[in-house]
């Protein structure tokens, strides 16, 4: 198709601009909303960055990292999106609004949000991969709404690319989601993200992009606004500037936006607010670009509404018409947050009282819509609820590099009960890729958890495909053994699938802790007397406090050890070399170990630079006590 004809299909008028379906809607011909949705590490972000440059966004002599739409320092750490960004490029005098959603599941909030604002998705997949089970929470989503899909085969580079059966893979994973007829006739671009090239075969690649430009164009369907109406613009995102202050993001459906315009906030629960708005943006490149005025169609950033929510409707004031709110599935999971008690409280954390942990909590729940914080009878503890491990794991790191001190317990999933008094659970889908030599490791280990299979496929390299429903609660604290178990080679993905009857009982504490007796430093000597009693996650060196974790123990319950000990001065002298060389070396949490460690006692200290396993109770007595009174109250 040539970009005369591509130009002539995109002006000409529709319905010589009749009424569309009967309204006042009629198309934006100039707009495309569109969101990019793919598996993690499917090359979404990095096809970004190649729209990005082969629009002219950046200057020929500017430096520009990679994935530079991921600008969370936790984004590009993790290698994954966390949160969905807006950015807007013109093509052909056409502005293509693109946002970049999350691949992971338990960041579906952001997700249910930016639906809401596109018309179309271009659904990402790996030329060997295929779709994986993260792409369809999303593609439901997308499907759901109506949204038609363009499907990219990326990385067709790839030795052992498949793209016949990738494509096939997809329209099975569209036909299993119940598209319609329109949305199964989807097209298909063949790219090279990281060389910014892509063909409408696997053969015949141009050198840049512009097959893709030229499907989304002609594919994704334009706008459908009312103009002159009245003003309707429902928040799908939030953002703050230390200048203009909160900034509320959506796409305005009808009627315009200017600075100075009055306009009647209207809350989800139908409350209503009158409002004024001090500036408008729009979306150009990578920046907001100020605007004196903004068109129904556009995906718009308004300012001067300090107290604008997710799901809250900005109307005209003379015709106040409140658009459909936001809907989110409800969070599975839970933890404790706590202000943190510790003996090594107040050294390294800036924001420690329960004030201050507590106004970052609300502050959370301003943007982060799938998320819940309620309070408990003590002022200094909130639970926490969100959609995952990660989704909870993600708010704990930010909040540590903002400076924040605290502590937070095991995660623990959210029980309902249905209409007759039933107590339910929530299940999930797991899809799990593991050799062959451990898939016998594997069973065990999902069966002792009680989880189903479901199918199971086996690959020509030896690989296992498998699937696997199995209660949320089976699954926290699986990872690490999973890994172990596989030596590190195994995969598996989770998504929520429901709630459905208690399964049971489920004894997932194979090993005891080892916890200090005494507060001190932690010498080798005694590391190297007492390495045999399990696994150490501390080194020589480091100051502990009673009550503290140090270790697994090798047996199933705790132990308490001494690794303060030192050595009696004699005359006898060694090399010191001799103590360590003996010394296995600890094992290095990062922060998701670390919630997977915590068992049903224990608490996890969070500091801006540390991380320390706890003890709820950190005296041993008091400790023996309460846990005896507990089996006495059982029996």
């Amino acid at each position: 198709m040539t970009v005369e004809l591509m130009q002539e299909m995109i002006e000409q008028p529709q319905a010589d601009n009749k009424l569309v379906n009967g309204d006042r809607f009629k198309p934006r011909n100039d707009i495309r909303n569109i969101a990019i949705i793919a598996h993690v590490d499917h090359g979404k972000t990095t096809l970004v960055d190649g729209m990005l440059k082969q629009t002219n966004v950046f200057r020929s002599n500017q430096q520009v990292a990679e994935r530079v739409l991921d600008s969370n320092d936790l984004e590009r750490e993790r290698g994954i999106t966390i949160l969905a960004k807006n950015t807007g490029i013109v093509y052909h005098d056409i502005t293509i609004n693109l946002v970049d959603t999350p691949g992971h599941a338990d960041f579906g909030g952001e997700v249910e949000r930016v639906v809401n604002m596109v018309d179309g998705v271009l659904l990402l997949v790996d030329a060997v991969e295929g779709p994986m089970p993260q792409t369809r929470f999303v593609l439901r989503q997308a499907l759901n709404k109506g949204l038609k899909a363009i499907v990219v085969v990326n990385k067709i580079d790839r030795p052992s690319a498949r793209p016949n059966y990738v494509v096939d893979a997809t329209f099975d994973l569209f036909i299993d989601l119940g598209a319609t007829d329109e949305q199964a006739d989807f097209p298909v671009i063949y790219t090279r993200a990281l060389e910014g090239r892509a063909g409408f075969t696997p053969e015949t690649l141009e050198d840049d992009l512009r097959p893709l430009f030229e499907t989304i164009l002609t594919h994704i369907p334009p706008p459908m606004v009312d103009v002159d109406g009245p003003t309707q613009m429902l928040v799908t995102t939030l953002e703050y500037s230390n200048y203009v202050g909160k900034i509320a993001i959506g796409r305005l459906s009808s009627g315009k936006l200017r600075a100075g315009q009055s306009i009647m906030q209207i809350m989800p629960d139908g409350t209503m607010k009158p409002g004024k708005i001090a500036q408008t943006f729009m979306f150009r490149d990578l920046q907001r670009v100020p605007v004196d005025e903004v068109q129904a169609g556009n995906i718009v950033a308004v300012a001067g509404i300090p107290d604008a929510g997710i799901g809250d409707t900005l109307a005209d004031p003379a015709n106040p018409i409140a658009l459909p709110p936001i809907m989110v599935e409800e969070p599975t999971v839970r933890m404790t947050f706590a202000v943190n008690d510790s003996p090594f409280a107040g050294r390294e954390g800036q924001f420690l009282t329960s004030r201050q942990v507590y106004a970052r909590l609300q502050r959370e729940l301003e943007s982060n819509v799938a998320m819940r914080v309620t309070e408990t009878d003590s002022a200094s503890e909130w639970v926490v609820a969100g959609r995952g491990e990660l989704h909870l794991a993600i708010l704990i790191e930010t909040m540590r590099r903002e400076g924040y001190e605290f502590s937070v317990s095991r995660p623990e999933v959210i029980f309902k009960e249905d209409k007759n008094g039933k107590l339910l659970e929530p299940i999930e889908r797991v899809y799990i890729e593991v050799h062959n030599d451990y898939l016998g490791a594997v069973s065990e280990m999902f069966g002792r958890r009680r989880a189903v299979m479901q199918g199971i496929n086996y690959g020509e390299d030896g690989t296992v495909y498998a699937e696997y429903v199995a209660p949320t609660r089976g699954l926290l604290g699986l990872r690490q053994p999973f890994l172990t178990a596989t030596r590190g080679t195994g995969i598996f993905h989770t998504l929520f699938q429901g709630y459905e009857p208690l399964v049971g009982e489920i004894d997932m504490q194979d090993r005891g802790s080892l916890i200090t007796l005494e507060a001190g430093t932690i010498t080798a000597y005694a590391m190297a007397k007492l390495q045999q009693r399990g696994e150490f996650i501390v080194k020589p060196g480091d100051e502990v406090y009673a009550g503290q974790i140090v270790g697994e123990n090798t047996r199933p319950e705790d132990m308490v050890i001494n690794v303060t000990l030192a050595k009696h001065l004699t005359n006898f002298r060694e090399k010191p070399s001799a103590t360590t060389d003996m010394m296995n070396p600890p094992r290095v949490l990062s922060l998701d170990d670390a919630i997977q460690f915590l068992g049903p006692n224990d608490l996890l200290e969070i500091t801006p630079l540390s991380m320390r396993i706890r003890k709820k109770i950190l005296n041993h007595d008091v400790r023996q006590r309460s846990m005896k009174k507990g089996r006495t109250a059982q029996e």
